[in-house]
C-alpha cells in the first residue's frame, strides 16, 4: 500500500531473522543498514538500489524447486521481483510475483524469511543498480502445473538435488528462521 509499509515490512523481517550462515548475518546487517538510509529504498524508483522479493516455490512434497529461465539474467532462477506501491509487505509482493510468473493459483506462504541475496542488475529502470532480494518459501499445491508468463524464457519443476547448470538458487532450507 505504500513505501512505508513495504519499508516496515522488510525490516520487521530482517530484524526477526537469524541466518545460519556467518556470511548472511554480515548480509543481513547491510540490509538493516541500506534500509536505515534509504525510505523509498523498497521500491524500484530507488535506482542505486532497492529490496525485491524473491519466491523460492517448492512443490507440495518439497522435493522439486520451480526456476524460470529469465531473458535478461540468461540462467536459471527462482520466481519473484520487484515490490509495488500497491503491495502492503514484501511478503505480499513475494506471492504476487510467484503467482503472476507462475500462473499457479494456491500457493502458501510460509512464514519468516527464508534468506537474502544480493547482486547487481540492470533492471527495468535501464540503469545499472542493486536487488536486495529477500527470499520467501512458498509452496505450491499437489499437482500445480505452471504456466510461463511473458516474463521467462522458460518454467519448469526442477529436482531440488538436480538443479540445472548455472543455476543461482539457494537451496531449502537454508537460512531459515
Amino acid at each position: 500500500m505504500s513505501a512505508e509499509s513495504l519499508h516496515a515490512s522488510a525490516t520487521e523481517l530482517l530484524t526477526e531473522w537469524t541466518p545460519e550462515a556467518n556470511s548472511d548475518h554480515s548480509l543481513r546487517e547491510a540490509f538493516l543498514a541500506f534500509l536505515g538510509s534509504a525510505p523509498r529504498g523498497c521500491l524500484r524508483e530507488h535506482a542505486p538500489g532497492h529490496i525485491t522479493a524473491s519466491a523460492i516455490v517448492l512443490s507440495h512434497d518439497r522435493r522439486d524447486i520451480l526456476l524460470t529461465l529469465h531473458p535478461r539474467v540468461g540462467r536459471w532462477i527462482q520466481l519473484g521481483g520487484h515490490c509495488e506501491p500497491e503491495d502492503k509487505t514484501v511478503q505480499d509482493a513475494a506471492l504476487r510475483e510467484a503467482v503472476e510468473e507462475s500462473g499457479i493459483p494456491g500457493l502458501i506462504l510460509t512464514t519468516g524469511l527464508y534468506g537474502a541475496q544480493a547482486h547487481p542488475i540492470t533492471c527495468s529502470l535501464g540503469v545499472p543498480t542493486r536487488h536486495l532480494d529477500l527470499l520467501f518459501e512458498i509452496v505450491a499445491p499437489p499437482g500445480a502445473v505452471p504456466v510461463r508468463s511473458s516474463e521467462s524464457t522458460d518454467l519448469r519443476w526442477w529436482p531440488v538435488d538436480g538443479l540445472p547448470p548455472g543455476a543461482d538458487v539457494p537451496l531449502p532450507v537454508r537460512g531459515r528462521k
